[in-house]
């Protein structure tokens, strides 16, 4: 079945809540009687908040000031007025009429509280089928339902970035607990003094990952990340790649939730290479085909929106990676029926076309059995 776009007027209304939503969420994390104030590091200007308090002045983490978004509510902040009611209304009308993908509705509480708390001001990525929610409305189009049932909610943050920023959330596990008291710390395999996630007592999981870009001594091994409240990270590979250069986007959850995700483009990529590491057993089965119908709904989507460009420099920059990233990115490849991938192909060589690269030093074919050739 080909994919549906979205009518054009509900684009747009996304596109407004998502400012609007923006707006709100600054009301919400810096009081009126604070003031931004722009500072140094390390060669570059970011933004920070101060908030006067019978203890001194508190500092939060705002942003790069080079983010424009960021910059422009800075600037106006005086003059935001929050709608609650009204962004309230462009939801219902965006998930009822205009057939974008909303979350369930306890999902979206735990991202909204964590999100209230900070989170993704201090540069949070939102992955995993949360994040995949998101995607109708990123790309005006309608995706499948059926790929977006889960049980838990995962974050990611490069550990430079929580080191950094010099700033952190409320302890999480307190965020969680009002949410719902059954919330409780998961001790980790190798370390059970340390948590890298939650889980409450009808098994609903929220975790937080990092990447691994060092040595494997690293995997499996929980890494502190000082903005995350307290909490630890599960190191991964390939994650990098994945929450590099990510989008802002508004879940479409109550009024409208301002969130961080994966560019499309890298979290179709990636979700391949995922798949291709997937345990044999019935549970890494479902997941495998669960992965690879996300990456084959997106990659269709990029086709179908003339993003065709965007998709070859994130899969070429997936490929250049190394050894390793192209079988893995073969084998996920494989993974895909003879059709989809076909028309994946046809979307790279294009896409190669445009950013003048070669698609056969990418392993590129438009003959389906001839896909993922690494010799």
């Amino acid at each position: 079945m080909p994919v549906r776009e979205i009518d054009l007027m509900y684009q747009t209304m996304l596109a407004e809540l998502g400012q609007r939503s923006l707006d709100a969420s600054f009301v919400a994390e810096f009081p009126l009687e604070g003031r931004f104030v722009s500072v140094p590091v390390k060669g570059k200007e970011y933004w920070y908040f101060d908030l006067p308090g019978q203890n001194g002045v508190k500092r939060s983490y705002v942003g790069p000031k080079s983010d424009e978004e960021v910059t422009k509510r800075v600037t106006e902040f005086g003059a935001i007025k929050d709608d609650l009611r009204n962004r309230r209304r462009m939801v219902a009308t965006l998930t009822r009429e205009g057939g974008m993908n909303a979350p369930p509705r306890f999902t979206g509480d735990v991202v909204e509280a964590l999100a209230n708390a900070g989170l993704f001001r201090l540069r949070a990525v939102l992955v995993g089928t949360v994040a995949f929610h998101t995607y109708s409305g990123v790309l005006g189009l309608r995706l499948p339902s059926s790929l977006m049932q889960t049980g838990d909610a995962d974050f990611a943050q490069f550990h430079s970035i929580s080191t950094a920023v010099n700033d952190s959330i409320p302890p999480i596990r307190g965020v969680l607990e009002r949410l719902d008291p059954t919330f409780r710390e998961v001790p980790h395999l190798n370390n059970p003094t340390r948590s890298t996630q939650f889980v409450n007592s009808k098994s609903y999981k929220v975790e937080f990952l990092t990447p691994n870009t060092g040595s494997d001594d690293n995997q499996h091994k929980p890494a502190d990340m000082p903005a995350l409240g307290g909490i630890s990270a599960e190191p991964l590979r390939f994650l990098d790649y994945l929450i590099y250069n990510p989008i802002r986007t508004v879940m479409l959850h109550k009024s409208g939730v301002t969130v961080n995700v994966p560019a499309p483009e890298r979290y179709a990529v990636h979700k391949l290479i995922v798949a291709s590491r997937r345990q044999n057993d019935d549970n890494g089965a479902l997941k495998r085909e669960k992965d690879v119908q996300q990456a084959s709904h997106l990659f269709e989507a990029m086709g179908a929106t003339r993003r065709h460009s965007d998709l070859a420099l994130a899969y070429c920059e997936a490929w250049e990676r190394g050894q390793a990233w192209r079988d893995a990115i073969s084998r996920g490849l494989s993974l895909m029926r003879p059709a989809r991938r076909e028309q994946l192909m046809s979307t790279l060589v294009e896409g190669m076309a445009e950013i003048g690269e070669d698609p056969v030093r990418y392993g590129v074919a438009t003959d389906p059995d001839g896909v993922g050739e690494t010799s």
